[in-house]
């Protein structure tokens, strides 16, 4: 048997290898190109948001004759302001036709309520659905909180009365979090890219191996070698697993390079991706590759043509993602029967490596115990599919 199923994944591996699109799908699209854009993408949205508090915010100040005072406080805050007269329908009409425009209007009573000590209204007007203007919106209520915060302080040092009497609670925030959890906040999907990056490593060898094998009509002669037929998918998984494997070594070891060229140090952060975290990742996610090289075999033994396996396999790829995603939204604390489930596992483990947490060591048994199983399960059901005559089609 052992000597059948090498033969196999040596006769499908050679094949693999000789083909320049299975090869540059499985091995360069997947594994570099998606890691390397996804940090690309982190990289500039990191960078903009780092710029963004440094350039001027601009914002269109109406009727600001009547809050001088204001005005300058938004100029020594950063901002760039313009002063536009309107009413607020004029407003409206400004924004609808520039989303990113935001608008402080000082109201007609401004300075005789201000001029009274009493409560003196603005009006910010910005759209909040546009992300841009959110955030400009966000930088002027800041400044425009700061100005009321002096001005109250400077009414009660009038008055003779300190400040620090409208303070009577002051919290001083303690981030107790570590550079290498901080990066997590950025780096949450960063399982995501390695798992599906796996997947596609040995996607296209799977299609190959059953309805490419069936569409060229090579299964008929293949299956009448004197071997179980059970044993020549036994090695077509294995195949897979070796592709899928290659895969996540070579995304692993991508991803880690490419960490490298971002500014996370500008954000207090830290990527805890050296080469010991490389390896240990690699081992986290190898019992998956079994899970998933079998499952994509067992769908496409189902399958007639090359195409039609795509068509499946491009939806069964959503699957392991689906308790990534859950778990995100639910924000899923790690624990041991949590480690049970395929994939779910996988990102948990990663997302404590990357944070530099010390795992215990049941919960990498269970993992790679629970993968291994599901694994070993779905290829015995492969194996009972190819000993049908009607895998013949």
């Amino acid at each position: 048997m052992i000597r059948a199923l090498g033969t196999v994944m040596a006769k499908e591996l050679r094949e693999a290898m000789r083909d320049r699109r299975t090869l540059m799908n499985s091995l360069l699209i997947g594994p570099i190109v998606a890691p390397l854009f996804f940090m690309l993408i982190l990289k500039i949205a990191i960078e903009r948001s780092v710029a963004g508090e440094d350039e001027p915010g601009p914002v269109t100040v109406v009727n600001a004759a009547a809050a001088p005072n204001l005005v300058q406080r938004l100029r020594e805050a950063g901002l760039d302001v313009a002063e536009r007269e309107g009413t607020e329908a004029d407003i409206r009409r400004w924004i609808a036709d520039d989303d990113e425009l935001v608008v402080l209007r000082v109201t007609p009573s401004f300075g005789e309520r201000f001029t009274r000590g009493e409560p003196a209204a603005v009006q910010l007007f910005a759209d909040g659905a546009d992300t841009e203007a959110d955030k400009r919106a966000g930088r002027v209520r800041r400044a425009v909180v700061s100005y009321a915060a002096l001005v109250g302080a400077l009414r009660l040092r009038a008055r003779g009365i300190s400040p620090a009497v409208a303070q009577p609670v002051v919290v001083d925030d303690i981030d107790v979090s570590t550079p290498s959890a901080r990066a997590t906040l950025l780096l949450g999907m960063l399982s995501y890219v390695i798992l599906f990056a796996t997947l596609m490593g040995g996607l296209y060898l799977a299609i190959d191996a059953t309805a490419g094998e069936r569409e060229r009509g090579s299964l008929e002669s293949l299956l009448t070698v004197p071997v179980a037929r059970e044993h020549l998918i036994y090695g077509k998984i294995a195949a897979t697993t070796v592709m899928m494997l290659a895969a996540l070594a070579i995304v692993a070891a991508s991803v880690a390079l490419s960490l490298r060229a971002m500014p996370l140090e500008t954000f207090g952060m830290s990527a805890n991706f050296g080469p010991g975290v490389v390896g240990r990742v690699f081992l986290a996610v190898a019992p998956f590759a079994l899970v998933a090289s079998a499952i994509l075999t067992v769908v496409a033994s189902f399958t007639r043509t090359y195409k039609e396996a795509q068509s499946w396999l491009g939806i069964v790829l959503l699957v392991p993602t689906l308790p990534i995603a859950i778990a995100g939204i639910l924000a899923v604390k790690p624990q041991a029967v949590l480690m049970l489930v395929p994939s779910l596992s996988q990102h948990l483990l990663i997302q404590g490596l990357i944070r530099g947490e010390t795992l215990p060591g049941a919960w990498w048994a269970l993992a790679a115990g629970s993968c291994l199983a599901l694994g070993l399960a779905l290829a015995w059901l492969a194996g009972r599919l190819y000993r049908r005559e009607a895998i013949l089609g």
